[in-house]
């Protein structure tokens, strides 16, 4: 049985919203995960999608819900039943990053502006094991909780029209990766070769939910050749299989 008292909200006329205690953590985020896969098991056949948060799933059914309060009920009942023969694979990825400045663009201020050499951020940052809370935004970027707190740092408070895919960066206590093109406002202190997101693939971002990252440091020559192996489908990011 489960210790967090969830609250089941309507969602739109297709959707039920739960919601956990309203904090990044961990073990809510297992709790989550959890409860997650144990509804598209028991109820799979008339839902359509479940999306998870740091502390929230949101259960989109396929047709309109007529009656509720027995969808709430039977939610709950779910939710109280064990969850010990519900297991879930989990993976850490190494992800290579490289913090030259040239990518780096942001590294400069923020190393100003949080008194720490720009050395110490990147052994900061690339020593951390960091956790995939949920993925959003833009497809396939994941938002990472396990920033170390000495590199909190605000996001920009004009953000940029364009931030080149693959940028790694810093919003207050997150961190995470664009798989795309885009605007942004997050601090920007390294590239990756590694693609997040690919439409065409059978699973299209690697990562889920519960999985860790783990980034390493590599020189910009070592980030042009891996660049033409993504390119061409041959690169893989290494991962390994982590215990829940």
């Amino acid at each position: 049985m489960s210790a967090y008292n969830l609250t089941y909200k309507p969602y739109g006329s297709r959707a039920i919203l739960v919601e956990w205690p309203s904090k990044i953590d961990k073990n809510i985020l297992r709790d989550v995960i959890l409860f997650k896969n144990k509804i598209l098991r028991d109820r799979g056949e008339v839902i359509l999608e479940v999306i998870n948060t740091y502390n929230s799933l949101t259960i989109i059914y396929h047709t309109t819900i007529k009656k509720i309060y027995n969808e709430f009920s039977t939610l709950k009942s779910i939710y109280k039943a064990s969850f010990d023969n519900i297991s879930v694979k989990k993976y850490r990825w190494k992800i290579p990053v490289c913090y030259d400045v040239k990518f780096g663009i942001d590294l400069t201020e923020m190393a100003a502006k949080i008194e720490l050499k720009k050395e110490e951020i990147i052994a900061l940052h690339s020593t951390a094991v960091y956790t995939v809370f949920f993925i959003g935004f833009l497809p396939g970027f994941l938002y990472l909780g396990g920033l170390d707190k000495r590199l909190f740092f605000a996001r920009k408070s004009t953000p940029r029209l364009t931030v080149e895919k693959g940028s790694v960066g810093i919003a207050g206590m997150q961190t995470g990766v664009y798989p795309s093109q885009s605007s942004g406002g997050w601090n920007i202190i390294g590239r990756t070769p590694v693609s997040f997101f690919n439409p065409q693939a059978e699973v299209p971002c690697f990562a889920k939910p519960g999985d860790e990252i783990q980034f390493s440091g590599i020189s910009l020559a070592t980030y042009e050749q891996l660049k033409t192996q993504v390119d061409i489908g041959f690169y893989k990011p290494q991962k390994i299989a982590i215990d829940d």
